[in-house]
């Protein structure tokens, strides 16, 4: 376990304070923590990335996979047959390629909710037969996931190499 005298501090950035619409709010957010995780994850040295730090198995790449597979089944339409096995990256899978997998997702999400003005709508899914949830919904749903993975993140990061901040 890392020592205090030889923690990384990454700086903090507050919450965002931008969005006079609710739409804008919400997207902030989301942008926000997944700017977090990201940021936690990029740089991390293998193979402590993918190596679990605690019973369940959780580890850092997982949790970058987990969310890019969840951000494609809210978003994209994308099936999950099995979220368990999402939680683990390939074993041919770097840190830039998951980094990269993520990003390249959330801006395709990104270009789909731009189409979005009305929060009550479902959303816009092609290629999925199944019922798509309300905007509103998904947003708050990415939200809250995307934000307790940050949170397991942070503390992941930390056990790793001491760095610490969002």
């Amino acid at each position: 376990m890392p020592t205090t005298s030889h923690r990384k501090r990454r700086s903090d950035s507050p919450p965002p304070r931008a969005g006079s619409s609710e739409i804008e709010t919400l997207r902030a957010f989301l942008d926000y923590l997944r700017a977090s995780i990201t940021a936690k994850v990029d740089g991390a040295p293998e193979p402590q990335v993918r190596t679990a730090a605690v019973p369940s198995g959780t580890n850092l790449l997982g949790l970058l996979t987990h969310l890019t597979f969840v951000e494609r089944s809210m978003f994209l339409g994308d099936t999950v047959t099995d979220w368990q096995s999402t939680f683990r990256a390939a074993e041919a899978d770097s840190v830039t390629n998951v980094v990269a997998r993520y990003r390249d997702t959330v801006e395709r999400t990104n270009e789909v909710l731009d189409g979005c003005t009305d929060l009550g709508a479902p959303v816009p899914r092609k290629g999925s037969d199944r019922p798509a949830p309300s905007v509103r919904w998904a947003l708050v749903h990415m939200i809250e996931e995307t934000g307790r993975h940050a949170g397991h993140a942070d503390k992941l990061r930390e056990l790793i190499d001491g760095t610490t901040g969002r």
